[in-house]
Parts: C-alpha cells; sequence; structure tokens
C-alpha cells in the first residue's frame, strides 16, 4: 500500500465561523485572518494505492461552479487536483475509487464536472463513488441551515450515473483490508473518517472532526456544525483515542501542516508534533 497526499489548492472561510464562539484574539495566533476576517484553508485530499485499487478521499471544490458562487471562497494557490496527481503519476482515469467523507461541496465538489453541452457527468469515469445511506438521504433533503453546502449539482449526478455504492452504516465496518470507516454525527450525520493501518502505524483522517491543529482544544468547535455539543464529545472521544494509541492525524484543511500526533499538556490534548506524510512514508 502506498499513501500520497493530494492537494487540490486552498479557499477562503470567515475566521469566526471556523472557530465559534472562540474570540479572534485567540483563534488569530494560528489562522491569522485577511482584512475581510477570512482565514486561508486547504484541501487537502489523500490517495491510497491499495492492491489495484487507488482510492481517493475527497476531492475539493472543483471547477464548474459560476462565478459569482467562487468569488466568495476566494480560490487561490498553484495546486490543482490533477496537477497533484500528475505528480504523483496517476491521472483522475486511474482512480477506482472516489471515497467522500461527507457531501458538502468543498469536498465533493470535484466529483462531477460540466461539459460544454452544459452535462454534468462523473470527473473520475472509471471509479465507483462511495458515500453511506444515512448520509445521502442526508444531504438530498437537507435541512435549511446547511442545504447551501449541499449543492444539487455535487451530489445527484453521482446517483444518476449508477456509480454510487453505500458504505454499511456501522463504525469500524471494513473498506479494505487495510482501511475501516470511523463515524461521526456533530459536523454533519454520518460523516466518515478513513482509519488507515500503514507499516505499523495508524493514520485517521480527520476530515471536518479536526480541521487543523488550531481546532485541538475541546470548545474550539465550528459555528458550521450541525450539532455542537455532539461535535465537541466526539472530539473528547477521538482526541483521547488518538493520544493513548498515538495515532497519526492527517489534516484536511490545515493550510500548513499537512499531520499531526497528539499529547497531554496541563491545559488538556494538545499539538504533539508535526509533519508531512511524505516524512513517514
Amino acid at each position: 500500500m502506498k499513501l500520497f497526499t493530494i492537494n487540490a489548492g486552498f479557499f477562503k472561510l470567515d475566521g469566526g465561523a471556523m472557530f465559534g464562539v472562540v474570540p479572534k484574539s485567540i483563534w488569530q495566533k494560528t489562522n491569522p485572518a485577511d482584512e475581510n476576517n477570512l482565514c486561508n484553508w486547504a484541501m487537502r485530499c489523500l490517495l491510497i494505492v491499495d492492491g489495484d485499487r487507488k482510492i481517493l478521499i475527497d476531492n475539493g471544490i472543483g471547477y464548474k461552479q459560476d462565478e459569482r458562487f467562487l468569488k466568495h471562497y476566494y480560490l487561490h494557490g498553484d495546486d490543482t487536483l490533477e496537477k497533484s496527481l500528475e505528480n504523483h503519476g496517476f491521472t483522475k482515469d486511474d482512480i477506482t475509487d472516489v471515497f467522500l467523507t461527507h457531501l458538502h461541496f468543498d469536498h465533493c465538489g470535484g466529483s462531477i464536472e460540466k461539459l460544454e453541452d452544459g452535462s454534468l457527468v462523473p470527473a473520475f469515469k472509471n471509479a465507483i463513488y462511495w458515500s453511506n445511506k444515512a448520509h445521502w438521504e442526508w444531504a438530498v433533503h437537507p435541512n435549511d441551515r446547511e442545504k447551501a453546502s449541499f449543492l444539487k449539482e455535487n451530489i445527484l449526478p453521482i446517483q444518476e450515473s449508477g456509480k454510487l455504492k453505500f458504505i454499511e452504516n456501522t463504525d469500524g465496518v471494513a473498506f479494505t483490508d487495510h482501511i475501516k470507516i470511523r463515524f461521526a454525527f456533530g459536523h454533519t450525520d454520518a460523516m466518515m473518517l478513513p482509519q488507515i493501518s500503514y507499516k505499523g502505524k495508524t493514520i485517521l483522517y480527520m476530515a471536518d472532526m479536526l480541521p487543523s491543529i488550531g481546532h485541538i482544544p475541546m470548545p474550539y468547535v465550528m459555528s458550521y456544525d450541525m450539532f455542537p455539543l455532539k461535535t465537541l464529545n466526539e472530539k473528547k472521544k477521538f482526541l483521547t483515542e488518538a493520544l493513548e494509541n498515538d495515532y497519526i492525524l492527517y489534516l484536511e484543511h490545515d493550510p500548513v501542516n499537512e499531520c499531526c500526533t497528539l499529547q497531554e499538556t496541563e491545559k488538556g490534548i494538545r499539538v504533539k508534533d508535526t509533519f508531512k506524510l511524505a516524512d513517514i512514508l
């Protein structure tokens, strides 16, 4: 098995929304904001080559949205999903599985591309797309608060293509011999966190459970989370487990840090070391 960091670019979101009740005077120490109170965030995906399977976890915002939509998120940087795949010797046609942690637009927007005639088709034409039934139903029948994050053009064409499959809604269910799926319900219903066994190490893909190392302190919960108290309890559970078992946490949105480990301090669980995924491969 081989692992590759796949960078799909950077975007910006409001710092206050990203840190909830935490004051700006505190969170800006780790995630400085610009003059519009916007912080920089990565769209860091992960490619897992496991036997004959090439599994891409999440795929960023994509490029099919109109300028009016994209201007709200300030996409920037030289990285694209295609360029990052190419840097490792792959193309989108090589991908056999697209694993979607959840269906918010910044995690699944690259799943579908728009052709010149306006039709929407899978961007990974040889891949199966993986979600789970509970989250799929949550996304296609969204609540009023969350529906701006669930864009039909990102989601419905996956099912219409016939390439959608569901993972069993059971925590710890096996996806491959080396990957099992953990579930979390605070950010959105039935978000999936791949837990990867690699060379005697455990790597947990944190998705929006832990956007950055700046979110490690327990009260640092995003305003975007549907159920913040549930997130708080889930963070405590997952970070305690990661601390006790020396997990490596893979960070999807941290603009600087790809991976981290944890340590116990007098202030609680905090970051221990940060490093690139390539440093452990």
